[in-house]
């Protein structure tokens, strides 16, 4: 048979689905005309989640490993009384290297801190191509040292932070733990979750049946590949694993791992091949994949019932923690 969207997902995102074929295309490598029309569809569905008052925002700064100022928000709950060192989550958010911030989620993280009562705190990275590979994920790096140093301020225990990332977050977020491991960092990451990660720049020939579906496109992930690595360096042996994790040759040694990835992605493949290759490194691993979802479907959706069922699911794996 073939592939299709879910029915309850296809009835809840067919006004934006028709919205977004409205528009004109933007053209491989425009970076600003993507910013413009993406990242202003996200702010427009974003703006519709309720206020989670429990939750407070708290913003501080950091600086990077070349001198650099970088912001890094807190989500936590509000008059926690207990002041024992809980977990905390690193976060880095989605947007294809080159766009988003961490403003733009600034109302969907009140609901998972609401939801796990883990505080978040998501780096505010400089975007690809003004500032290309390492610098998005040297500044998220950074904030995970800084979450280390201030641990005892925030009620944070160093043995349970975990790293957290999609799409291109899911980059920045595996690049995070391939750093943490090969750097030592002491007490190590306590897990990794990887929402639709962008991690293999070969990914570049489209797949036809995923085309029809493809909410992140081939060009949009050429465009981002090239605005994060360069033109002439994206599908090169000149692309280090820490810029796509797919290319990285050791996993062993890494925290253990949820991946999750719609059907319809045009990340399925990648990342059900870098799962596998966590499997064989006997780390423990969490997988799913979810039938007839495209990329990114819980934000055209937050409501319909497969996408519930993805965020408990990521909510019960990091329970633990």
């Amino acid at each position: 048979m073939p592939l299709s969207l879910d029915p309850a997902y296809a009835k809840a995102v067919a006004p934006a689905i028709a919205a977004v074929a409205s528009k004109p295309k933007s053209a491989v490598h425009d970076v600003e005309a993507r910013r413009v029309g993406i990242t202003g569809l996200y702010e427009s569905i974003f703006e519709t989640f309720p206020d989670v008052p429990s939750v407070e925002r708290t913003v501080h700064q950091f600086r990077s490993y070349d001198g650099g100022m970088i912001s890094i928000q807190r989500y936590a709950k509000k008059d926690t009384a207990s002041t024992a060192p809980g977990p905390a989550i690193v976060h880095a958010h989605g947007g294809g290297m080159f766009q988003g911030s961490v403003d733009l989620y600034r109302k969907v993280f009140p609901f998972q801190v609401e939801q796990s009562n883990i505080q978040i705190f998501s780096v505010d990275y400089r975007l690809a191509p003004e500032h290309p590979h390492p610098t998005p994920l040297e500044d998220c790096y950074a904030g995970l040292l800084w979450l280390h140093e201030h641990a005892d301020e925030f009620a944070v225990d160093r043995s349970r932070i975990a790293v957290q990332g999609e799409s291109a977050g899911g980059n920045l977020a595996a690049g995070m733990a391939l750093l943490a491991r090969d750097r030592g960092l002491s007490p190590p990451l306590a897990k990794q979750v990887l929402i639709y990660p962008m991690l293999d720049d070969n990914n570049t020939v489209p797949n036809p049946a995923l085309e029809p579906f493809a909410t992140w496109t081939y060009d949009d992930n050429m465009t981002g590949w090239t605005a994060f690595l360069g033109q002439d360096v994206v599908g090169t042996d000149k692309v280090s694993p820490y810029a796509a994790p797919a290319r990285a040759t050791n996993l062993e040694g890494l925290p253990p791992t949820y991946i999750d990835v719609g059907e319809l992605d045009i990340f399925r493949d990648e990342d059900i091949a870098f799962a596998g290759r966590i499997a064989a490194a006997n780390i423990s691993l969490e997988l799913h994949v979810y039938p007839g979802l495209p990329h990114v479907f819980e934000i055209y959706a937050p409501q319909c019932e497969p996408s519930l069922r993805a965020i408990a699911n990521r909510l019960r794996f990091l329970a633990d923690l």
